[in-house]
């Protein structure tokens, strides 16, 4: 889910790398192939992959490595009109490092929505162990709408797309409606048709166009975060093509997508609960107070203070709002929330601080997220009911309650072409979570786990941040995530491991500031 900043990963630095050398254009990413479409299905039924397709993969340009190749695949903008318009969808490609073991394709989701995947396969490449990279090609894309996959555009400026999430006043509700509704209307007016077919249900049925044109019968997935419901909605169009999918850190299907969004500031309050306790046992290292009542109002006579007058963040100012959300990113990582603390009062005290990294999404990331967020499913549209929603979430979880429950361009947007897809099948799968991952919490994984009968959770206790597979979380979940991807054998039952030991205080990053960077990448694991 989209906001402002990305907690720092693993996965995101890698992409970021990546990122910085170069922006592929389409003209790259190899020669597109069309695929001859089966006739259409019903409105509510999957859509029938291509019958027969080609590739062209090539180098992909800049300065990614031979080892990534790169193709660009027409689909249909509608596939209910196979026959009709057609958009681009781009992949890449790292090849089994073992012909011999060869299992088959292992396709990529990071997140989002409007996360890019093309760089995933590289980004992984040095994170995933040996005995998966032998017998999987590495498949990634980006979804319909991202990146260089026919992108949409709304036309937002920097100030529409750093308040995508807006803290609720009375005062200033009117001037949210009329953003919204104003975001909404550029939205539609620059895409026309394309935007109401950017949807999670027409994205799987890609990744089956996907599946067709590389010539394989089954496919295997890797879901981030909405990657995870993503991942859900094509085993319910294509069960028959799902052979191994790894859902990780995972979105109740149950909650798309304003409720889902509303459990951030749900699970925010007891993970800063959490987060104070832990720093008053370590009083002594940062001497933010000696009990959780004394970290807790230190923070909130920050946050008074910034409202009065946005503080100084080494160059960077920030509203009270803006505090509250940096911190409701860090508290997962206690030590690192616990120093940026620290830092808070110092610029209170008017002291000197680092600068504090800010993300801003592009105007493709904001249009692409708000075109799924928008329309798999439909949204209040009356305003007052996000009123009344802000005054009590406002109460009832105030770190964040305001934010996430005003107004939102959703409200103003063409009711759905379809309705949400309802998972509710016994196709095999392993779900991967955190037991404190308050973006996509335990309780969505829990909510997953029952629509998806034939699925197996393990769940990492104690386990902290958003993501979990091979991010030096718990050796224990990798082990069982890697045999799952090896041998296709889920557990017998569902799993609980142990977190690894967290690294002492501090060390996650050698700089004095903000252990935090900008990334453009969702739930880094945004």
């Amino acid at each position: 889910m989209l906001l402002r900043r990305r907690s720092i990963s693993k996965i995101a630095l890698g992409v970021a790398a990546l990122l910085a050398p170069t922006l592929l254009a389409p003209t790259l990413l190899g020669t597109t192939a069309t695929a001859t479409a089966a006739p259409a299905a019903g409105p509510d039924s999957p859509v029938a992959a291509p019958s027969t397709s080609s590739l062209t993969w090539r180098g992909c340009g800049g300065d990614l490595p031979a080892t990534v190749e790169c193709a660009t695949i027409e689909v249909p903008l509608d596939h209910r009109r196979p026959g009709g318009r057609k958009i681009d969808v781009s992949l890449s490609r790292i090849e089994a490092a073992d012909p011999a073991e060869r299992r088959g394709v292992l396709l990529f989701n990071p997140g989002g929505p409007s996360g890019s995947g093309l760089f995933y396969p590289l980004a992984l490449s040095g994170l995933l162990p040996q005995s998966v990279k032998d017998r999987y090609d590495l498949i990634g894309f980006d979804p319909r709408g991202v990146g260089a996959s026919s992108p949409l555009a709304c036309g937002t400026t920097t100030a529409d797309e750093r308040l995508t999430y807006r803290p609720f006043e009375d005062a200033t509700f009117a001037k949210d409606v009329a953003w919204a509704r104003d975001i909404a209307d550029r939205c539609r007016d620059r895409n026309k048709e394309t935007l109401r077919h950017i949807t999670t249900r027409n994205t799987a049925r890609d990744m089956d166009v996907i599946r067709a044109a590389l010539g394989e019968r089954r496919i295997s997935y890797f879901g981030l975060s909405y990657g995870t419901y993503l991942g859900s909605v094509y085993t319910q169009l294509f069960p028959q093509r799902v052979d191994r999918f790894v859902l990780d850190s995972a979105v109740d299907p149950k909650r798309v997508w304003r409720s889902m969004a509303q459990s951030w500031a749900e699970q925010a309050e007891p993970a800063f609960d959490r987060w104070t306790d832990w720093t008053a046992r370590h009083a002594a290292r940062y001497g933010l107070g000696d009990t959780p009542a004394e970290v807790e109002r230190l923070f909130w006579d920050i946050v008074a203070r910034a409202d009065r007058e946005p503080l100084d963040l080494g160059g960077t100012r920030f509203d009270g709002a803006e505090v509250r959300e940096y911190i409701r990113w860090e508290i997962t990582h206690p030590s690192v929330a616990a120093r940026t603390l620290g830092l808070l009062r110092d610029a209170a005290a008017g002291k000197p601080v680092p600068t504090f990294p800010t993300f801003v999404p592009t105007d493709n990331e904001l249009a692409s997220y708000l075109a799924i967020m928008c329309g798999d499913t439909r949204w209040p549209t009356d305003p007052a009911v996000y009123r009344a929603d802000s005054r009590r979430d406002s109460v009832r979880y105030p770190l964040y309650g305001d934010s996430v429950s005003n107004i939102f361009p959703c409200a103003y947007w063409d009711r759905p072409v379809e309705a949400a897809t309802k998972i509710d099948n016994k196709v095999p799968a392993l779900i991967v979570q955190n037991a404190w991952d308050s973006q996509t919490p335990l309780a969505a994984a829990l909510g997953l786990h029952r629509a998806l009968k034939g699925s197996r959770l393990v769940t990492v206790d104690e386990g902290q941040g958003h993501g979990v597979y091979s991010l030096g979380i718990s050796a224990c979940a990798d082990e069982v995530t890697t045999r799952y991807l090896i041998t296709g054998r889920l557990p017998a039952r569902d799993v609980t491991c142990a977190a690894d030991p967290l690294p002492a205080a501090d060390s996650r990053s050698a700089s004095p500031g903000p252990a935090t960077v900008p990334a453009r990448l969702p739930f880094s694991g945004r």
